[in-house]
């Protein structure tokens, strides 16, 4: 990234700080659009087999009661590129009525993270409402998991692992650098659409390990772990207060990937390596999806679907609906969605460097 570059975006970041400011005082004072008669739509940029797609649908329903006219909400699916070629599209549209709006994922950060040549959004154009947190599960079929000595994988490292990816600049890069520090041989697939792809990939023996975003493995994995069919080898964990790797909430009894490399010789917890996967699992789960507002959009738009996320957070049943559908994860709106967006589109250059660097020797992607 050039100094050019590296201010501009610096401004634009002051410019989203002290939007979110006024946001809050648009919303605290009511102000608001009216979407009545109107149909609002979501644009995933993936397949409709993901976890991108389940966190839609879960919530657009519910969205459609909560903001003002009762406008129809619906998803509509915009797979390429993993996800580049939907961001792209959104970048160059603006705000019109409020009747647009954009689900971005982790794998849509990473990509603008790395200065991917093939990139051409801008975050900090965009107008974030709502920040999703969420987590991830690395799982094996059964006789492949029981290679594994309690928490070493050690006796995996023979194996050769076929898996089903969306690109080794997406979101996959976590899995695919944690798998490889446990000394695993896995051969990426590139090219799939959505995580949902590869699930299928999986469940068709045409590859034998996979990981899910948290919503994806409440709804796909799950019945293939009740048939005995899947078993579950780690979850990439949660953050605690500290910013310390603890296990995630939503998987209490799930070890996590650092206890998994705690556990098997060769695995470091500590170092570049440790420190660029930790940095690249900080920038896509805690906030791993977001719903933005184009270009343009004004500070009472902002704030009429800042409220109505706000308004579904708030109903009674909220915990136990979402609990099955999205796990036990924060929901962010205003100040908090905007200091979301800011660590998800945030590495430190070391771990950068690091990635890119490995992206070239492991898989020849030039960046």
């Amino acid at each position: 990234m050039n100094l050019k570059t590296a201010l501009r975006r610096v401004a634009r970041g002051i410019v989203a700080a002290v939007s979110a400011t006024l946001v809050m005082g648009a919303m605290a004072a009511g102000e608001g659009i009216d979407l009545e008669g109107k149909t609002v739509e979501w644009v995933i940029p993936f397949s409709e087999t993901g976890g991108s797609a389940k966190w839609a649908n879960f919530y657009a329903p519910l969205l459609s009661e909560a903001l003002p006219g009762n406008p129809t909400v619906v998803v509509k699916f915009m797979p390429g590129a993993g996800s580049t070629k939907g961001a792209n599209w959104f970048q160059e549209q603006s705000y019109d009525d409020g009747t647009l709006i954009f689900g971005s994922s982790g794998s849509t950060q990473f990509p603008y993270l790395l200065g991917d040549p093939r990139v051409r959004y801008e975050y900090n154009d965009w107008n974030v409402v709502l920040a999703s947190g969420t987590g991830g599960v690395a799982y094996l079929p059964p006789d492949l998991a029981g290679m594994m000595d309690g928490l070493d994988a050690s006796g995996l490292k023979d194996t050769d692992f076929i898996y089903g990816s969306q690109g080794a600049t997406r979101l996959d890069l976590v899995p695919l650098l944690a798998w490889e520090m446990l000394g695993l041989n896995v051969e990426p697939v590139f090219g799939i659409k959505g995580r949902g792809d590869g699930r299928l990939m999986f469940e068709r023996g045409e590859a034998n390990i996979d990981y899910q975003t948290s919503s994806s493995y409440l709804k796909g994995v799950t019945p293939l772990v009740e048939a005995g069919t899947a078993v579950p080898m780690m979850s990439w964990g949660a953050l605690d207060a500290g910013g310390d790797i603890v296990r995630d909430p939503t998987f209490p009894d799930m070890p996590t990937f650092k206890e998994v490399c705690e556990a098997t010789p060769g695995c470091e917890t500590s170092g570049e390596r440790w420190d660029a996967w930790k940095a690249f699992f900080v920038a896509g789960f805690p906030a791993q999806k977001m719903v933005f507002l184009p270009a343009g959009a004004p500070d009472a738009a902002i704030a009429t679907y800042g409220e109505a996320f706000e308004t579904i957070k708030a109903r009674p049943d909220f915990a136990e609906i979402s609990m099955g559908r999205l796990g036990v994860y924060p929901q962010m709106t205003g100040d908090a969605a905007a200091g979301a967006l800011a660590s998800g589109t945030r590495v430190p250059e070391s771990a950068k460097a690091f990635v890119v660097n490995w992206l070239m020797e492991r898989y020849g992607v030039s960046l």
